[in-house]
């Protein structure tokens, strides 16, 4: 016999009704939980990822930054480094400085870095520095000691061009004041040589090489790479020749080129030959040194002195500017109509230009 089910009438009583008392929260799986943790790790390595490639982008940009204006430095191998295209105003005989420069390298290390250009095979091309990498070297060689096979260097902006890379070696060597006129001679000579910036001749080499100068003082590397071309060759230590000393023989030469022949006679007379001897004598044939006192007093030289003249050329703002001086005239010559010039401002410049002379 089957039981029924009954059923019950409940009576609720009238007014509120307690609210349903909150339900526990639901339990989540392993699994659900791992999905989650996983997609959150995920988010924030995202995010750290993110953060990563923008820092490396930055110092990319600013590495390209750097790279572009020449002011990023290595340490690179000396061995690496080549001397052939710009290295033509130094001598190859012991210079002095290198020595004291050893002495303080080994003492507080290199202040100053050289300067280089990156070459295509991986090597390097000097630019500026000839001392400090000579220095390097040499100690290399005397000490064994790695700690000089290896020279800090930073690198000048690729694309430079030959023409750009002579000017910052001449500018720096003259901010530095640690070149001779002798050198600066042999650099404007070995300009004309290569072609560089379409010279053709030496005042083109000077104006362009050494435009950072005032034009006396390419007046005066002139007259040294004169000086140098009649005498170079049997010189010893042509970066000692004091500026008064050289420019007075450039000018004798001039006016007497035979006395070149005398001159490089009596330099063969003392091989061996030191600094001060060398300089010794070429002051004997100084036209510019004091003549011997006469008996009645009065100066006087074995022979008259030649006048030639000198013809120069000077960029200025207006053009190129041709100088002849001769005795008892110069002549400028410029593409200008000096006839327009107001008669007091032309007696003014004219003036000016004997005070300077004076």
């Amino acid at each position: 016999m089957s039981k029924k089910r009954r059923m019950f009438d409940i009576d609720l009583p009238d007014g509120e009704v307690d609210p349903p008392a909150p339900a526990e929260p639901q339990r989540r799986g392993p699994m659900a939980t791992a999905i989650t943790e996983t997609g959150e790790a995920t988010r924030q390595r995202a995010q750290v990822e993110a953060a990563i490639r923008a820092e490396n982008d930055a110092l990319a940009h600013e590495f390209v930054r750097l790279k572009k204006l020449g002011l990023i430095t290595d340490i690179i191998p000396v061995s690496d480094v080549r001397v052939s295209k710009l290295v033509r105003d130094r001598t190859q005989r012991r210079d002095p400085e290198v020595e004291d420069l050893k002495a303080s390298l080994r003492v507080v290390g290199l202040s100053n870095p050289i300067r280089v250009e990156k070459l295509p095979d991986g090597g390097y091309e000097l630019v500026e520095g000839w001392r400090r990498l000579t220095a390097f070297r040499a100690l290399l060689t005397e000490t064994g000691d790695d700690r000089w096979a290896t020279i800090p260097a930073s690198f000048v902006p690729p694309g430079e061009t030959v023409e750009g890379l002579y000017r910052r070696m001449v500018d720096e060597n003259l901010v530095r004041k640690d070149i001779s006129w002798a050198e600066m001679a042999r650099l404007a000579r070995a300009y004309v040589e290569d072609g560089i910036g379409g010279c053709e001749d030496l005042d083109q080499a000077v104006n362009h090489l050494f435009a950072s100068t005032n034009p006396q003082k390419r007046s005066y590397i002139r007259r040294f790479a004169y000086l140098l071309s009649r005498l170079e060759k049997h010189l010893e230590h042509p970066e000692a020749i004091p500026r008064a000393l050289g420019l007075s023989l450039a000018q004798r030469l001039e006016q007497e080129p035979a006395l070149a022949t005398s001159i490089v006679q009596a330099l063969h007379t003392a091989p061996n030959r030191s600094e001060d001897e060398e300089i010794a004598v070429l002051r004997s044939f100084d036209d510019a040194q004091p003549a011997p006192i006469s008996p009645q007093g009065n100066r006087t030289r074995g022979r008259p002195a030649k006048r030639g003249k000198t013809v120069l050329r000077l960029p200025l703002p207006a053009g190129e500017v041709k100088c002849t001086a001769a005795p008892g005239k110069v002549e400028l010559h410029l593409n200008r109509d000096f006839s327009t010039v107001d008669r007091v401002r032309l007696e003014a410049a004219i003036e000016a230009f004997f005070r300077e002379l004076d």
